[in-house]
Order: C-alpha cells, then structure tokens, then sequence
C-alpha cells in the first residue's frame, strides 16, 4: 500500500468558474468533509482531481451505485490458500495513507454507507471496522469528499439531514459559454468557433428541460461530440449521436433536438 500510487502524475485541465478552488483549499485546510453538488457530467470529477493534483495529495475514487456495500468502502477477508487474510477496502485506504476519497454520486450507494462514513466526517475523524474489532483513526491528511446531483435523485435517494449536515458544500454547475467553449475546443480538441456553437446547442437543450428531458446536455457530451468531429462524423451526425441520442429515446424530443441542430449548424 503507497500512497504514490494514487498520486495523479499529470495535471488535469481544469478552469475555474468562481470561488470553488478557494473553498476547497480552505475546506482541506481545516480538514473539513466537502460536499459537491451539480448536475452529471458539469466537471466534478474533473475538479476533484485537479485540487488532488494541486495539493499533492494521493485520490481514491470510489463509484457509488446500488449494490455498493459498506463492507465494499471498508474491505473484507478473503481466503488466500489455506489463510484468511483481511484486505482494505478503499475507503479504508484512504484513511490509512492520508489520501482524498472521492465518493461520486454518494446517493447512489447502499444506505449502509452514510452510517460508515458519519463518524469520518465529524471531529472523531474516525472509521469503525466492526468485522476487525478497530476503530482507526484516520490520518492528518486524510478527507471525505461525496459529489450527488440533487436535480436528478428521487426522494427516496436524497441524502439525510444527519449526513448533509457533516459536509462543507459547493454548488458546481455548467461553466459560462465562453469557459464551456474553452473546454470543449481544448478537450475535443476542436476549432473554438465549432467548440462555441456545440455550447450554443447544450444551452438551448438545457433551456427546454421543463418540456421533458431529465437531464440537459453535459459538458462531457459536447467534448464527445467535438472528437467524433475531428474524425471526420459530420457535424450534424456527431450531435445527434453524442448529445441527442443520449439524452432521451422519447421520438417526439428527439425531433425537437433535431431542430435545434439543424437551427444553429
């Protein structure tokens, strides 16, 4: 177990859309869980991994979906010839080595989970291993970071006040157009004028979210559709196949996104 090997050794592209470096400083600063709350694909990973890169801190990132079990985050024993030998979760990783874990779309998990990461998140700065008998103290560089896009979950996925009410919070959302368009040409690598349209149609669809879509266009998408452009897919193949299809299979909202991309390509 090295922490090196959960450094992030090249600087991810990121670029700051307000005051969200500053409070995750001070938040790491003082050793406080933090809380991130956006929509899918706005860059919260991204971010995440950026501030790990800048801090110099090891990352331990963790997916949460429905059948993510504490016993998952803490670890297990396992049976290794003819020994039982106990292996960390990574969330206990993280505790040991002093790293950053990320818990992405933490609602998603088991509600088992919130009870692990409760007392990690207040001053005891502790995680109880039940099936071991031990109470770990957590390292001094240690911290919990969760992200969840509370437009998206149901009520019965939303996080309960005991746990809402342990984290720091950032509200992350969709970059400006002139930041989104940065992005897209950079990571698509794509011209900035075409970077600049492809933003143009992600705010239109996300303007006509009432009418039925969920979720609006991610920056991640635009960036898909920016590299099927530079392999030579049409401009109009790649929205449909990068931002359109994805978004919805209602026949109806499909042609209305099919306007918006004939409208402005």
């Amino acid at each position: 177990m090295n922490k090196h090997d959960y450094q992030i050794s090249k600087e991810p592209y990121y670029l700051s859309c307000g005051k969200e470096i500053d409070i995750f400083n001070a938040s790491y600063d003082a050793r406080l869980p933090l809380m991130l709350k956006g929509p899918t694909g706005c860059g919260k990973t991204r971010f995440v991994e950026s501030m790990a890169y800048r801090l110099k801190k090891p990352l331990i990132t963790v997916s949460c979906h429905e059948d993510l079990f504490a016993s998952d985050l803490i670890g297990r024993y396992l049976l290794k010839g003819d020994e039982t030998v106990w292996q960390d979760g990574p969330l206990t990783t993280a505790v040991r080595i002093g790293a950053i874990c990320y818990l992405d779309e933490v609602v998603e998990a088991r509600k088992d989970t919130s009870v692990v990461i409760h007392p990690l998140a207040d001053d005891r700065r502790t995680l109880n291993i039940d099936k071991k008998g031990e109470v770990l103290p957590a390292h001094e560089d240690f911290i919990i970071v969760v992200s969840y896009n509370p437009g998206y979950q149901s009520v019965l996925k939303d996080l309960k006040q005991s746990t809402r009410q342990r984290f720091v919070s950032i509200n992350m959302d969709y970059p400006p157009p002139e930041l989104e368009a940065q992005i897209v040409s950079h990571e698509g690598g794509i011209d900035l004028t075409i970077a600049a349209q492809l933003v143009t149609l992600a705010s239109k669809i996300r303007n006509i979210r009432e009418h039925g879509l969920s979720e609006g266009a991610s920056t991640r998408l635009l960036i898909y559709a920016a590299k099927l452009i530079t392999r030579n897919i049409s401009i109009i193949d790649a929205c449909k196949t990068a931002i359109c299809l994805p978004l919805t299979d209602d026949d109806a909202l499909q042609e209305t996104l099919n306007d918006l991309i004939e409208d402005i390509f």
